[in-house]
């Protein structure tokens, strides 16, 4: 399948999460602002694309939520506008646009500006001990909680690939071993990926599995592990060993202190991505925030698919995760 139907096709299932990861399908009603409330026009925010009516609701919310920088304690308008010493102001305001134009009600529109916005989400995400892949000076960091044998996960590998392979230059992408408990081969796949990772074959190993998730039996992956040419004694070894099982425990207790609802799951240099939002607008934001500009062009978008939830073994497909409230690290997100 092409890339962009693979895309369309995880786009349309988070789309339609609500239907299908058990979530309530009643609306919040949607705010409006009052007939007689101005128009606000800000430098740099474009709104022709909003209708009249969503002219004023953005209006108010621009009017009401107070900036990104913590310094400047005015709404995002008035930031704006006096030209106030916070560059999030105009990306906070663009981003509101976006998410009136998609119709979002006021309850999670909030929330989603929150998420995005908001210092207090920013989470200390460690990277100590997993595996990554590209430079340790990127401006971007993208952890990824995944579980080897949810089908949301082997969906979204193909298009995160591309994402970190376009922008090789400004990700640093490292994985998370997130066992959710509700397959059965998913934790020993996760120690077949780390053993293979000891012989210098994590991200081979982590394509095969991803590729054939429907032969994650030991024999299954002792033929994976042959097809990459690993010792097969060293690689069952390594998959039995305390540190491998050390690894995987880790990496739980950072997903359940972060409170992360199900997989796949990212952070974005320390924040929690929303996954009904595209992943390169969100990372050029990132960027454009941190005053760079990306060092390639990205050709699509990308979302991971509606999570697998069952943190604790229960339930179906799971919900988009929400940010974290609190969490526990080490390392602290690149600014």
């Amino acid at each position: 399948m092409a890339m962009r139907a693979i895309s369309a096709v995880i786009l349309g299932a988070f789309a339609l999460s609500g239907s299908t990861c058990g979530k309530s399908t009643e609306e919040p009603t949607k705010d409006k602002a009052g007939p007689d409330a101005p128009i606000v026009v800000l430098d740099g925010v474009d709104t022709n694309q909003l209708t009249q009516r969503e002219k004023k609701d953005w209006s108010g919310y621009v009017s009401e939520f107070i900036s990104p920088c913590p310094n400047v304690p005015v709404p995002i308008a008035q930031c704006v506008k006096e030209k106030r010493e916070c560059d999030k102001c105009v990306p906070a305001a663009k981003y509101l646009v976006k998410l009136v134009k998609d119709g979002m009600p006021r309850e999670p529109l909030e929330k989603s500006y929150k998420n995005r916005f908001d210092p207090d989400k920013v989470m200390n995400v460690p990277i100590d001990g997993s595996p990554t892949k590209g430079p340790e000076s990127a401006p971007l960091t993208v952890v990824e909680f995944a579980d080897f044998q949810c089908p949301h996960c082997a969906q979204f590998a193909p298009l995160i690939d591309k994402v970190v392979e376009q922008r090789k230059n400004d990700v640093r992408f490292a994985y998370k071993f997130y066992v959710l408990g509700k397959f059965p081969n998913s934790e020993n796949a996760a120690r077949a990926a780390i053993a293979a990772g000891k012989q210098g074959k994590f991200w081979e190993m982590h394509h095969l599995i991803f590729a054939n998730q429907d032969n994650l039996s030991q024999q299954g992956l002792d033929s994976m592990a042959k097809e990459l040419g690993l010792d097969v004694g060293r690689f069952h070894a390594d998959m039995q060993s305390p540190e491998t099982a050390d690894r995987i425990a880790k990496d739980r207790k950072l997903g359940e202190d972060l409170k992360i609802e199900g997989t796949p799951t990212l952070y974005i240099n320390g924040r929690q991505f929303d996954g009904h939002q595209d992943l390169n607008e969100w990372l050029n934001l990132e960027l454009s925030m941190m005053g760079k500009q990306p060092s390639a062009a990205p050709s699509s978008s990308a979302a991971p698919a509606a999570t697998d939830a069952g943190a604790k073994g229960e339930g179906d497909a799971g919900k988009p995760a929400a940010a974290a409230p609190n969490g526990s690290s080490t390392a602290t997100p690149k600014k």
